[in-house]
């Protein structure tokens, strides 16, 4: 009974409304920042869309883009540059945000351009890790394996 009348309060509080993005007025501008522990690749630099993979699914990100938070899956992340050009890179994971402002962070846990990837090397790895799946018996081994393979999988199915 106490619990019902809490709620029926709370109710208007809890309730929360998705929104559509506001429309752009103007010329539509996007600051994009993307780096890795290791390297800064674009900083609050100005493009026009982002693709990027998803645990939920790829999609991509323009100008005042329904804000955001999503968790990177190992994929290709494309750049769409305002002159038009496209840059692509491999993502191991990470995550992306996206602000109320147009601002758009992806924090990549490893991140290289998708050029200087080898498919051969690729498929030598994630076949060592299929045959190394098969011989591992501790859980946490067995994980570490799991994510080799399917990161190795999204570095293949990138350079085909």
């Amino acid at each position: 009974m106490m619990a019902a009348r809490f709620l029926r309060r709370s109710l208007p509080l809890l309730r929360q409304t998705r929104c559509y993005a506001e429309a752009v007025t103007g010329t539509p501008q996007m600051s994009f920042t993307f780096a890795s522990p290791t390297e800064v690749f674009f900083k609050e630099a100005s493009v026009k869309q982002v693709d990027v993979p998803t645990l939920t699914g790829a999609f991509g990100i323009l100008p005042a883009h329904v804000p955001t938070l999503q968790v990177l899956r190992p994929g290709v992340v494309t750049i769409f540059n305002e002159d038009g050009s496209s840059a692509k890179y491999f993502v191991s994971s990470g995550s992306v945000t996206v602000n109320a402002d147009s601002s758009v962070q992806l924090l990549a846990e490893a991140a290289v351009p998708l050029d200087q990837l080898d498919i051969a090397a690729a498929k030598a790895n994630l076949e060592k890790a299929q045959a190394d799946l098969a011989s591992t018996s501790d859980e946490a081994s067995r994980a570490e394996v799991q994510i080799s393979i399917e990161a190795n999988e999204a570095i293949v199915k990138a350079l085909e």
